[in-house]
């Protein structure tokens, strides 16, 4: 379905959603964090990972779900294997600080590891990507949500796990490849805002109670149903060895998870950091990154189709936008935030531009 798009500043949400996150007593240094990881999941398209979740993450905030203020607490550190309690800390700021903790240390280790527990929502893992990417660095970035469930294993019919998405970003000779994908065919996220504008998935992605496909998200939100993994109902095996790999590393590491019945929102991450440096070196590296992207590119395109793109090009060009021309945001992301930012005492900006496009 088409909507009604409008464009805003960037700068200008900057400062203004860093000021709505500070008035519920969030630090600044995390707020900066937040804000950014939302503004830039909108302007690379990830539109349900963007400002949409934040009057979720302010309701979180005011309510004490999402922790404020103070540090993470250090599990174990062995150099280049680092483990934390994100003690629900947000994950935008807890994800920023262990690529800090990543980049001291990689010259030395030549891949640093950091497992993170008991952390808040995350939001879009592609957009944490490019701080390593420009550097030169590879990146692994993995995460689930041991309190909640929205996908059954294959053959199956209760959820057991969260979309569990797996990131990564790989540096080339030109543009990076970023890869953002989930375990399932989509996520909750696009699920639940599917479901409250009463939309349907563009294919029976999910299935009822009683295991039968449908494209309902509301089924999967209200009516038992789950999403389907990777594969759906034909090749789902492989979504769910995504799934299982996921929750080892995000989990199983760190050492909390589903066995520990957690309630609430809490988030696992798995975060690695590999310097090619470390082996045959950036250039041999980039050489090979490099003549997949051509011969990826030069492939011939499907009939009447465009030219074969790389894992995230379209985001990068998209966010290139919104830094030019301002953040694409939908009506209802604007009528959801205007009250919030109003009760705040704070402003809305103006737009810049109307556009259509396609949430």
């Amino acid at each position: 379905m088409t909507h009604l798009h409008l464009r805003y500043p960037l700068a200008e949400l900057n400062t203004l959603v860093q000021a709505l996150f500070c008035t519920t007593g969030m630090e600044a240094d995390k707020a900066r964090c937040v804000t950014t990881a939302l503004l830039t999941a909108d302007g690379m398209g990830h539109s349900t990972h963007g400002l949409a979740l934040a009057p979720w993450y302010l309701e979180a905030a005011r309510t004490g779900v999402m922790t404020l203020t103070g540090d993470k607490t250090v599990v174990n550190d062995r150099g280049a294997c680092i483990t934390w309690n994100g003690n629900r800390l947000p994950g935008a700021w807890l994800i920023n600080h262990a690529i800090d903790t990543a980049l001291d240390r990689i010259e030395q280790h030549g891949v640093v590891t950091v497992a993170i527990a008991n952390s808040h929502h995350t939001g879009a893992l592609a957009t944490y990507l490019p701080r390593l990417t420009e550097r030169g660095l590879m990146v692994q970035l993995v995460n689930s949500g041991p309190a909640a469930a929205g996908v059954a294993p294959f053959g199956g019919t209760q959820a057991v796990f969260t979309p569990n998405p797996f990131a990564a970003g790989i540096p080339t000779p030109g543009n990076p490849i970023l890869l953002d994908i989930s375990s399932s065919i989509t996520t909750l996220n696009s699920a639940r805002q599917l479901a409250a504008r009463g939309e349907r998935f563009p294919a029976n992605w999910a299935m009822d109670a009683q295991g039968q496909p449908s494209n309902d998200p509301a089924v999967v939100i209200s009516g038992g149903g789950t999403l389907l993994p990777v594969g759906g109902f034909d090749h789902g095996h492989k979504g769910y060895g995504m799934a299982l790999l996921a929750e080892a590393l995000t989990q199983g590491l760190p050492g909390f998870g589903r066995a520990d019945a957690p309630v609430g929102t809490t988030i696992g991450i798995f975060l690695q950091v590999i310097d090619p440096n470390a082996f045959a070196g950036l250039d041999a590296f980039t050489r090979q990154t490099g003549w997949l992207v051509d011969a990826c590119h030069n492939n011939p395109p499907l009939p009447g189709g465009p030219r074969v793109r790389m894992p995230g090009e379209q985001a990068e060009a998209r966010q290139q936008q919104a830094v030019e021309e301002g953040v694409p945001l939908a009506a209802s992301v604007v009528q959801a935030l205007q009250p919030l930012v109003e009760a705040a005492g704070l402003r809305w900006p103006q737009s810049q531009v109307a556009l259509s496009g396609v949430n």
